[in-house]
């Protein structure tokens, strides 16, 4: 019995995962964003059905497709939120993982407790990407039930003008929460890299946003074109081509793999400075 008290060294790590999720989903201000997440959809097709849509052309094209096209409202809240509100939220939590917890202290007993450094900073991703797959599906699902309720259809007017069942359409609108969870998902690698190097939430997220803003004017530049392939905003735009029949698949999978090589630099990032870090 000795002997394995001795031989543990470790916490273990459901226990650990299990309180950091925990402790992600009691934050007032997460569960508030999850909340602003989930009307979100809801005013857009209200604002849809009381106006009968943008006119003149404004606002993003896809919204215009959604009047009477109600399975099409998730995704095009999908489109404005990940401009802005998406990566606020996800920049938020990751401001809360590190920069945080070492505001208030608590860091330094994680730090010095029976965690290895790597399996923290896999804890605290965790908990960024719990937040990011909620905020996602928390904006599909009720995309999905404010389209069929209030914007109504009972299938998918796709881009291409072709109609797909109702069954065809939903696995449309997961394609398109996964592809924009995994845009998110790097935006939080980032973020939670920029939170291990400040002890103050604030900066992690003005800094996180403050990147997102400059990247998408040098993308606005016909003169920087060459630099577009290297911006992570890039192509945001692309996960539309989940509602043409068929697929179009090559600036999705472009920017899927945009955002692995952003999400290994940003872990790495974080694990660097983590396992450097003066306890």
């Amino acid at each position: 019995m000795t002997a394995v008290a001795v031989e543990r060294t470790s916490a273990p790590l459901g226990r650990v995962l299990l309180a950091e999720l925990r402790w992600v989903l009691r934050r007032p201000r997460n569960l508030l964003a999850l909340v602003l997440l989930a009307a979100l959809p809801v005013l857009i097709g209200i604002g849809i059905v009381l106006t009968g849509g943008p006119e003149g052309g404004d606002g993003p094209p896809v919204l215009a497709a959604v009047a009477g096209n109600g399975l099409v409202l998730p995704v095009a809240t999908l489109v404005l939120a990940q401009t802005m509100l998406l990566p606020l939220v996800v920049s938020m939590t990751a401001a809360d993982a590190l920069a945080g917890e070492s505001a208030h202290g608590t860091l330094r007993g994680l730090l010095l407790a029976p965690v290895g450094r790597v399996r923290l900073v896999g804890v605290k991703a965790a908990g960024v990407l719990a937040m990011v797959l909620l905020s996602v599906g928390v904006i599909a699902v009720s995309g999905v039930l404010t389209g069929l309720v209030i914007v109504g259809g009972d299938g998918m007017v796709s881009l291409s003008g072709t109609t797909l069942p109702l069954g065809s359409a939903l696995g449309r609108v997961a394609l398109a929460a996964a592809w924009s969870a995994t845009q998110m998902a790097a935006i939080g690698a980032i973020a939670l890299a920029i939170s291990s190097l400040t002890d103050h939430p604030l900066v992690v997220m003005a800094a996180t946003m403050g990147t997102l803003i400059v990247f998408g004017v040098l993308g606005s530049l016909p003169a920087l074109d060459w630099l577009q392939p290297l911006l992570i905003t890039t192509g945001w735009t692309s996960v539309v081509d989940v509602l043409r029949d068929p697929v179009v698949t090559g600036a999705l999978v472009d920017g899927l793999l945009r955002a692995g090589c952003y999400l290994l630099i940003g872990v790495s990032a974080t694990v660097l400075r983590i396992t450097t870090k003066d306890a």
